[in-house]
């Protein structure tokens, strides 16, 4: 065949970053802090307000000037007390006083200096100081962001920290990528629905609703289709239904070399396939290219395969499309207390289970790796991340991703 053949995983990546790179932006779309949650930024975002829009207690205590407390124990007559909800202008700090403070209350004109609670004895109309005064606890305004400056740059994920960063910056509503559809389809003569009865050599079709998590894990908007049986008229049916309302496809099933893997067949004859076969395992028959314009993943129709291809290969061109920062795994290092079975041409992604043991992270392989066994996927906490030929022995460190 004429197109990549059994690729290294970064030249999958290339080949479907180039096809997404030269595909549109999503619109961008306001939607209120409520519903933001998840979601990718469309543009720059700048703050409305100075953060901290002025100066103020760190801490509940009291404000002085660092001046007039040159040594402690010291007593200072209590000038006035300060809420957090101050708005009324506050009146100078008089030489030699203090005034009670709370958290997040304005700094009256002429305090540089906090002491917190702690250090304090409270009197009738007083304040002794325990403790050496310093000019901390204090919030000066704009020290976090200054009004006008960018807060959060396009294609940050919204987590709920940044959500609240939003908020902290003035606004009710922000600008939004309108999420992908992605249209999520199984293929299989043998799958059926779970709770339907089974018959001799049939069984539950798990792939798409594991698909769908993940597409939603995203950020994006999962078009969960009906199973598609093995008609190459009925799967050109379906591609084509999907390509007119999906801004992708994610099909599972159908993609290796038998004679009823109709995925690959209509790609090859009638689609534009752009690679087919990675070196990756599980999940090495995977192909992608374009049905009537619009980017395809054809996923292995093992369930643990599926779902590696997704975190490898599929994620990875929604970030590049969308410009997001996440999510995505993160990586550390594992010392290994089993034998883990690496393969000579592929990186290997085992299922592991991590634990923390004597202040290091540790990984062991409990159940058996066939690509059919998804309850081994459901446990795991991290995938090896094993470069091909390498060594894999109890003692060893290597790469691994955590799920």
């Amino acid at each position: 065949m004429d197109v990549p053949y059994f690729v290294q995983v970064e030249e999958a990546r290339r080949i479907a970053a180039d096809v997404v790179r030269a595909l549109p932006l999503p619109d961008v779309e306001h939607v209120p802090l409520a519903e933001a949650h998840g979601r990718l930024l469309g543009e720059d975002l700048r703050s409305l307000v100075d953060d901290p829009p002025f100066d103020n207690s760190a801490m509940d205590g009291f404000a002085m000037r660092l001046a007039d407390v040159p040594e402690v124990p010291a007593t200072l007559p209590v000038q006035a007390v300060v809420a957090a909800a101050a708005q009324e202008d506050l009146a100078p700090l008089l030489p030699g006083h203090a005034v009670r403070i709370m958290t997040g209350a304005p700094m009256p004109p002429g305090a540089d200096a906090i002491l917190p609670i702690e250090a304090c004895e409270v009197s009738e109309g007083e304040v002794t100081l325990t403790k050496p005064v310093r000019p901390d606890f204090i919030r000066h305004q704009g020290e976090n962001l200054a009004k006008g400056a960018v807060g959060l740059a396009a294609g940050v994920r919204l987590t709920p920290s940044r959500v609240g960063l939003c908020a902290t910056m003035g606004h009710p509503t922000v600008p939004v990528q309108r999420q992908l559809r992605i249209a999520v389809i199984a293929t299989g003569d043998e799958l059926r629905s779970p709770g339907e009865p089974l018959l001799h050599g049939e069984v539950y079709e798990s792939n798409s609703h594991g698909l769908v998590g993940l597409v939603r894990a995203m950020g994006h908007e999962a078009l969960h289709r009906p199973v598609v049986h093995d008609t190459l008229d009925g799967l050109r049916e379906a591609l084509t239904s999907a390509a007119a309302e999906a801004d992708m496809i994610l099909t599972s099933g159908g993609v290796s070399m038998g004679e009823w893997d109709l995925v690959r067949r209509l790609m090859e004859e009638e689609g534009d396939l752009r690679y087919w076969r990675v070196k990756l395992r599980p999940g090495s028959p995977p192909l992608f290219g374009l049905w009537q314009g619009t980017p395809l993943f054809g996923l292995p129709g093992n369930p643990v395969s599926s779902h590696v291809v997704f975190r490898m290969l599929v994620a990875d061109a929604l970030r590049v499309w969308t410009g997001a920062d996440g999510p995505k795994e993160a990586q550390v290092r594992v010392r290994l207390r089993d034998p883990v079975k690496a393969t000579m041409d592929c990186l290997t992604l085992r299922r592991i289970v991590v634990a923390v043991e004597d202040g290091e992270m540790v990984g062991y392989q409990p159940r058996h790796q066939g690509s059919g066994n998804l309850e081994s996927l459901a446990s795991a906490d991290a995938l090896t991340l094993l470069e091909p030929g390498a060594a894999a022995e109890p003692g060893d460190v290597i790469d691994a991703l955590l799920l």
